[in-house]
């Protein structure tokens, strides 16, 4: 049941950062997760492990980290979009 509650908060959190940055990231659900995760992962590594806890996730360095992660790619892709016309 904990990872369970890991994916649902992590796909949370990488919606929370796309809402918060105003891009989608891709690949939908997955992609939430993946970028909540990495953003979880992103923001302690920067910030520490400090703030309320779910799911093993200290929710305020993740938002941050998974919105810096989300504005870096949507970055990275626009880059990507321009170099391609």
């Amino acid at each position: 049941m904990g990872f369970l509650w890991a994916l649902i908060i992590g796909g949370i959190i990488g919606w929370l950062a796309g809402m918060i940055v105003g891009r989608d990231i891709p690949g939908g659900i997955i992609g939430n997760i993946i970028a909540g995760f990495v953003g979880a992962w992103l923001g302690t590594a920067i910030f520490g492990n400090w703030g309320p806890h779910v799911a093993d996730f200290a929710i305020i360095p993740a938002i941050i980290g998974a919105v810096i992660l989300v504005f870096l790619l949507s970055l990275i892709m626009k880059s990507f979009r321009r170099s391609n016309h």
